[in-house]
């Protein structure tokens, strides 16, 4: 089969692979279409986790069930999956309480087992039992689907966040998980919803329709944010970007005991933050991190495109084959395409 190999910074090498023999609890999935996610993007220029140097990346794939196992139940040969990345291990402290997201032994798709950007995927019997293989509802096409995977993170985050009926978000970070909190808070009754970014993404940003747009490389964000809310404050702050500057700007635009998602994770070289912490206690703000997802997140998120309460095809801007992926992760890091999606 074809795949595109991650062999070092910035080298995605298109070749010619085996695909691993379909054992009795495996399945063997003909992938249509995968995502590059801003995690893919991250270990391009900076290289994959745990010490791993060569792999077959992407997780935000969808396809069609190409071979099934002999022990395998309840997938059958031509059955539409969707897939998120995340396996855990079932037996340590936060699996036992049904935090998967957390669990001691996380492990991915596209990490620590070929991803999806290839013709095939082989999906093994642990992560059947242990991760994300889900079947895509009807009336959700192949392509929408691969938005279903950063959805569920969002819609997760927006939980965590005990965000609800009537109240108001700052979104900082105008990408395609930005964009997935416009419409997934708008879903939950949203009052008013601000985001916060860069103007060369207006038209993008325009399309989803947010309350108010607000200009980070020229205005005071948590000034502007006190204006709009009568100097109020908003009730959620949510960073969904990789900027830790951003962070700060968030503590300073909530209300009183309002909530700051620290959601968006940043670079390894400079993970530290700084926040007012008297901001913090006098205030009496929450300041929490969101990574991840549950089950019945991504299910949430299958069902949200179905609904159309998320709408796939504004966030897919471009689309390139498996032999122009190179170019496709310069597009996606550049901004000139909102999400990308490669058809091998």
């Amino acid at each position: 089969m074809k795949a595109a190999l991650f062999e070092g910074l910035e080298k995605l090498v298109v070749k010619e692979m085996p695909l691993a023999e379909c054992g009795p609890g495996d399945i063997i999935i003909k992938i249509y279409a995968c995502g590059i996610c801003g995690g893919d993007i991250r270990n391009y220029y900076n290289g994959l986790r745990h010490g791993i140097k060569s792999q077959v990346i992407g997780h935000e794939f969808s396809g069609v069930v190409h071979e099934v196992g002999s022990e395998v139940k309840g997938y059958e040969v031509g059955d539409r999956i969707a897939a998120a990345p995340d396996v855990s291990c079932g037996e340590c402290y936060y699996c036992k309480r049904g935090w998967v997201n957390l669990c001691n032994d996380h492990k991915m798709i596209g990490t620590h087992w070929p991803g999806g950007f290839a013709e095939y995927i082989h999906i093994p019997a642990l992560v059947i039992s242990r991760g994300f293989i889900h079947h895509i509802p009807e009336g959700v096409s192949l392509e929408a689907a691969c938005l279903s995977e950063p959805a569920s993170s969002v819609i997760a985050g927006l939980e965590r966040a005990q965000f609800g009926l009537g109240d108001s978000i700052l979104i900082l970070g105008d990408g395609p998980i930005g964009c997935l909190h416009i419409e997934a808070a708008r879903a939950l009754g949203a009052a008013k919803i601000i985001i916060s970014g860069n103007l060369r993404r207006l038209e993008s940003l325009e399309k989803f329709h947010p309350d108010f747009i607000i200009d980070a490389s020229s205005e005071d964000v948590p000034s502007r944010v006190r204006e709009l809310t009568k100097g109020l404050g908003v009730d959620l702050a949510i960073c969904a970007n990789p900027v830790v500057a951003t962070q700060e700007q968030a503590v300073q635009s909530v209300r009183k005991r309002g909530r700051v998602v620290l959601f968006g994770g940043v670079p390894k070289t400079a993970p530290i933050t700084q926040l007012n912490s008297n901001s913090i206690h006098y205030n009496e703000l929450e300041v929490v991190g969101a990574f991840s997802y549950e089950t019945r997140h991504h299910l949430k998120a299958l069902e949200a495109i179905r609904t159309k309460a998320l709408s796939p095809e504004l966030y897919f801007t471009k689309t390139v084959s498996l032999d122009d992926i190179n170019e496709g992760f310069k597009s996606a890091r550049t901004g000139k395409a909102l999400k990308i999606l490669v058809k091998p």
